[in-house]
């Protein structure tokens, strides 16, 4: 199973194998950038999703295997 955790809790997880790296990618800006990011994390990771700015990690198994960090978008 693969989720991804922020304080130490599972705010998202699958067992597709493919979702939730590719979430954690989004999140962490690894699939785009510039504005078209900034409005990912404003409008779906922090509105719609419950996260808030600060570290993610990418867990599969228990284990964290990435981590990476939601940046503060609001004004």
């Amino acid at each position: 199973m693969d989720e991804i955790r922020q304080n130490g809790k599972t705010v998202l997880y699958s067992e597709d194998g493919r979702s939730i790296p590719m979430f954690f990618n989004n999140l962490t800006g690894k699939n785009f950038s510039g504005k078209e990011y900034e409005d990912y994390i404003r409008c779906v990771a922090l509105a719609d999703m419950g996260f808030s700015p600060g570290v993610i990690e990418l867990c599969r198994n228990g284990k964290t295997i990435k981590q990476g960090v939601i940046p503060n978008v609001i004004p």
